[in-house]
């Protein structure tokens, strides 16, 4: 029987309850332990396809298909997995199976409850997690922030788990702000009144984990002890880091995985985290500086493109680069407020409809003409095929039908099956498909294969009909559906490195295997003189 660990936040949102979730999972396996991680959202969504970026930051997408939270990005960078949709459970779904069974009579009359209807449907949900991903430990992050009134139902579905399990199976971890004032006190009251929250809520934590901007001392972890009825050495502190990579490493040196495995009952081997070591150590000794914007639309906060950020750095670490990776608001260009030749290389990531349109592609256009490392993912490719109709071709109307249905060269346009849909949300081309790449190319140089799979998310492609103009006027399409005229690479051969793909290479990236669009997206920065 699988054993589930519990991951709740006080205070604030986005404490980094994920980052905290990933790196114990890491430490856990890294010393034999058969883990896996689930993410739970109270919102009533049913999936995190239709939300705003601004608010919520990146969609992830599962290579089955599924539009989920950003923090499955994590799990799959910080253990080297691949997810699955059950890994992620958005309420809106959970509730909308429960009324779905009670249209079509399945609970024979009864009156339809939270407690038990909705409640069941959550445990039911953490368990087939565990049970399609085999593991031993379930980490399961509960999204949001104790005493939000969205989270009450996910609280108490979670709280009868523990109850319905043997001593050990089914712990708490709270993790919580303990904020230092201008003073220099560092104030643990916060934490305290979260717990009492968890406590009123009839779950009693485990272990704590203050989150704070640096470790917190002997005197703040014996208070929070005190008060919080937890043992101080299953008191632990997530402070600031300069990277996320460095968290598993300050939670090795705190004991929190002999802790964890102590109260379960789990075994543990000797840990392997020299390699992991090894790399953060490259990551902090870089010597060469280099410039690259990320180019977008959604330029509020990096979350919105937390897996290009992540894959980056990634790439940064392997080839011994100090990056800087900027985010640039697409808008700023068409104000003139951006001074492209600041940067050493650009990236544009995927994204919808029109605005800020015409700033992305003044920056395609300023790197094809000056020999500036490009790489487009997504929207990225199709705005770069729009730039190279424009200038190239002539064709001063070209665009994507998506911005503009009436142009009479739309280069971009609707994949068919498409066309009739109405629902916005889970309807787009989504998960992992595979990829034929031409020998020959940058593309097959980077990957060393003629197929590969990678995952998609998108409503629109290259138009088929235009592809011949296209290739004609000095465009390769190096990457084809195998089985459909599909575009899903294209480079500019005269070009020192143009890159761009249809697929989200991003998502594939690792910190000990940085995805190989973006390895030879920094290489080219390196190699231009």
């Amino acid at each position: 029987m699988p054993k589930f660990l519990f991951v709740t936040g006080g205070v604030l949102s986005s404490l980094g309850k994920g980052i905290f979730a990933s790196s114990l999972a890491r430490l856990l396996k890294s010393r034999g332990v058969n883990v896996a991680q689930m993410k739970i959202d109270p919102y009533l969504n049913c999936d995190a396809g239709t939300l705003n970026p601004f608010e919520h930051g990146e969609v992830f997408v599962t290579r089955d298909g599924f539009e989920c939270d950003l923090d499955l990005g994590n799990y799959e960078r910080f253990l080297n997995v691949f997810a699955v949709r059950e890994q992620n459970l958005m309420m809106g779904s959970a509730y909308k199976t429960v009324i779905e069974k009670e249209r079509r009579g399945e609970f024979l009359g009864k009156t339809m409850q939270v407690i038990p209807h909705v409640t069941n449907e959550v445990k039911r949900r953490v368990k087939r997690a565990a049970d399609v991903t085999k593991c031993d430990l379930l980490i399961v992050e509960i999204g949001g922030t104790v005493g939000d009134i969205e989270s009450e139902v996910v609280l108490e579905a979670v709280r009868q788990m523990k109850f319905e399990h043997e001593r050990g199976d089914a712990v708490f971890v709270h993790v919580a702000l303990v904020p230092t004032v201008t003073t220099g006190e560092e104030k643990t009251k916060p934490l305290q009144h979260s717990v009492k929250a968890l406590l009123a809520r009839g779950i009693s934590p485990d272990f704590l984990v203050a989150r704070s901007a640096k470790p917190i001392g002997r005197d703040s972890k014996e208070k929070i002890s005190l008060f919080c009825n937890v043992p101080p050495e299953y008191v632990f502190c997530s402070p600031d880091l300069g990277s996320v990579y460095e968290l598993p490493l300050l939670l090795e040196k705190q004991g929190v995985a002999e802790a964890v495995a102590g109260k379960m009952g789990l075994k543990l081997g000797e840990p392997d985290l020299a390699e992991w070591r090894k790399l953060v150590e490259k990551m902090n000794s870089c010597k060469v500086n280099k410039r690259v914007a990320v180019i977008g639309k959604y330029a509020s906060m990096k979350d919105t493109y937390a897996s290009v950020f992540e894959a980056l750095k990634h790439a940064a670490a392997k080839n011994g680069v100090c990056l800087e990776a900027v985010l640039v608001n697409s808008e700023e260009i068409e104000k003139g407020k951006v001074d492209l030749k600041a940067f050493d290389a650009f990236v544009v990531p995927g994204g919808f409809g029109s605005r800020g349109v015409e700033g992305i592609l003044a920056a395609i256009r300023h790197a094809r003409e000056n020999n500036v490392p490009y790489l487009g993912l997504c929207y990225g490719m199709q705005l770069a095929v729009v730039e190279y109709a424009r200038s190239m071709l002539g064709w001063k109307d070209a665009n994507s039908a998506e911005i503009n249905p009436e142009t009479k060269h739309p280069v971009i346009c609707i994949l068919p099956e498409k066309e009739s849909l109405t629902n916005l949300g889970g309807t787009l081309r989504l998960g992992a498909y595979e990829v034929a790449v031409s020998r020959g190319t940058k593309a097959h140089a980077a990957y060393g294969a003629d197929k590969i799979t990678k995952r998609f998310r998108h409503r629109y492609e290259v138009n088929p009909e235009l592809v011949p103009a296209l290739e004609k006027a000095g465009i390769c399409f190096s990457g084809r559906d195998p089985e459909r005229e599909i575009m899903k690479l294209m480079e500019l051969p005269s070009h020192q490195f143009f890159l761009a793909s249809q697929f989200h290479p991003e998502f594939d990236s690792r910190l000990e295997a940085p995805e190989p669009l973006f390895d030879a997206l920094l290489k080219a920065t390196l190699a231009k003189k």
